[in-house]
């Protein structure tokens, strides 16, 4: 298949979104249900990475992109509080758990590799929720085989798309996204952790910005046992909305209103207040998917895939592969001087070459009083034809943990 086949370069007119009256972006940070699920989904497929290439050389085909986070039940006290039931997590998906060799078959213990997966990602991302103590971990993973010379013959070929699914991605950020990305990556930094501890992991940041306003809607669960009372809780919010001012006004010019834990209500005795740092622990579920894109963002002002990329396996599953290259394909064009804005689109067909999609659209915004030139069209293209040819390497990150999917 020839390149102009399957790559189209077009420019778009219309507005850069940064012109357009209204924007909305979301962020779901490390310890929101979904982002839990997604969290312990991706750990599981780079835990089976490892195991397969430490045991036979090459990454063999599984999919985990199916967990499942079932709130549990608490009861958060100023000064204290405890967990009454624990959170479920259900792990399930399709895993190679046999391999068939000269000297018989070869078992991969998929199951405890979840549990571990699950916990260990856990105590690295929590500083007071337990895997032991207030987490049900439970997995249901179908079971398949592949015979040893079909593992060797994996390292000659191309690998073949194992859907047929598309791939989002654009570029650049606009200032709004930014500062929603930003704020969230602060409050569940160690330094603002070693600074204010009583912030729990569960942070969720919602940016709207109307004109030339922004407002910043933050959910911030609080670590109840640090907490001595209704007014050590207002004054810790109260330094949260100036920290997160700050910061902002290191990113953006515009006017930024800054809103936190919206839903509290002092005079009824209402506050977001957790044992653990999640709402996972009362009540609120999660599920791979429901969360952040692979930019760490949930952009309903941008075209997006609804692909769930965690969990799925970095080899041949293009809904985790698509998503990763059309994003860093939306970058390096948008890096380009004469481009204002690029979105990029990659769909697959099953069964074909993951380096040959059946389309990849690529859209561009130029800057006013430049055109999509010849030259700038091949600039665009040859950005393309390096990455496609590079898609190989995406493992390598994915499998390191040098990419993130969420």
């Amino acid at each position: 298949m020839k390149d102009k086949e399957f790559i189209l370069i077009e420019e778009l007119k219309r507005r850069p979104l940064e012109e357009q009256e209204v924007e909305i972006v979301e962020r779901k940070g490390r310890g929101h249900p979904d982002s839990i699920a997604d969290g312990i989904a991706e750990e599981y497929s780079k835990v089976l990475c490892r195991e397969y290439l430490k045991r036979f050389g090459a990454i063999l085909h599984h999919n985990v992109d199916k967990v499942l986070v079932v709130g549990g039940q608490a009861r958060p006290s100023f000064g204290g509080g405890e967990v009454l039931a624990p959170i479920y997590i259900l792990i399930s998906g399709r895993v190679t758990t046999e391999v068939k060799t000269e000297e018989g078959v070869e078992y991969i213990p998929a199951g405890r590799l979840a549990l571990e997966a699950a916990k260990e990602w856990i105590k690295r991302n929590f500083r007071f929720l337990s895997p032991e103590e207030h987490v049900m971990i439970d997995y249901r993973v179908g079971k398949g085989s592949v015979d040893l010379v079909k593992i060797f013959d994996l390292g000659k070929k191309i690998p073949l798309a194992n859907d047929t699914s598309v791939g989002v991605g654009y570029a650049p950020l606009t200032e709004t996204e930014r500062l929603v990305l930003e704020v969230e990556r602060y409050l569940n930094s160690p330094e603002l952790k070693k600074e204010m501890p009583e912030v729990g992991e569960d942070i969720k940041v919602m940016g709207l910005r109307i004109r030339n306003q922004i407002k910043l809607t933050v959910a911030s669960a609080i670590i109840s046992k640090l907490v001595e009372d209704a007014g050590h809780y207002i004054s810790l919010k109260e330094e949260l909305k100036e920290r997160i001012e700050r910061l902002v006004s290191k990113i953006t010019d515009k006017p930024v209103e800054v809103y936190i834990n919206t839903a509290d209500k002092p005079d009824e005795g209402i506050f977001y207040l957790t044992v653990t740092g999640t709402s996972a622990e009362h009540g609120d579920d999660g599920m791979t998917g429901r969360g952040n894109r692979v930019n760490g963002l949930i952009t309903p002002s941008r075209p997006m895939s609804l692909e769930a990329a965690a969990g799925k396996n970095p080899v041949s599953h293009v809904g985790k592969i698509y998503n990763v290259l059309a994003m860093r394909i939306a970058n390096k064009i948008a890096e380009l001087e004469a481009i204002r804005e690029c979105y990029v689109k990659i769909l697959s067909q099953i069964g074909k070459p993951i380096n040959r999609p059946l389309i990849l659209s690529v859209q561009v915004l130029v800057e006013e009083g430049k055109q999509l030139s010849g030259g700038l069209r091949s600039e665009v293209k040859a950005i393309v034809m390096e990455e496609l040819s590079n898609t190989w390497r995406l493992t390598e990150e994915l499998v390191g943990g040098g990419i993130s999917v969420f």
